[in-house]
């Protein structure tokens, strides 16, 4: 099963939590990380880390974000290029999180992230996604 990182401003990760936990009972593998206006990011990143390797069973871990570029989204996208199967996903919503919960037991972390960037129209997107939208840069010549 791929587990579940839900990071976000102020209450965005728990309140999600929550709701998918009301709706669904008790999620394993699912964490929330709340980033809080004045937190250093080397502690959103340890907090993101412990979250990281506690859902982790090694079939892959999804990185729930709640803006692309803001502080969650760029340390879980640190967080993935050192970990296999991690997936960086920003603008969730509710509704998404709904459809996509079954699918955690079933997918691949790839087929995954292909499969709620689908679903989310151009309001969701992935760093996978971003990547290939500004490829890195590559240095064509030796000096």
């Amino acid at each position: 099963m791929l587990g579940w990182v839900i990071a976000g401003h102020d209450y965005y990760a728990q309140d999600m939590l929550d709701a998918i936990e009301r709706r669904f009972g008790p999620q394993s593998q699912c964490y929330a990380v709340n980033y809080w206006k004045g937190l250093s990011t080397n502690m959103l990143s340890r907090m993101m880390c412990d979250a990281l390797y506690n859902c982790d069973s090694g079939d892959g871990v999804i990185f729930l974000t709640d803006q692309t570029g803001a502080a969650p989204y760029r340390t879980a996208a640190l967080m993935s290029h050192q970990h296999s199967h991690c997936e960086v996903i920003s603008g969730v919503t509710l509704p998404t999180l709904f459809a996509m919960r079954a699918q955690r037991e079933t997918l691949t972390s790839e087929q995954f992230r292909d499969r709620i960037v689908e679903q989310g129209g151009g309001d969701i997107t992935s760093l996978w996604h971003q990547q290939q939208k500004n490829p890195p840069f590559v240095l064509l010549h030796q000096y």
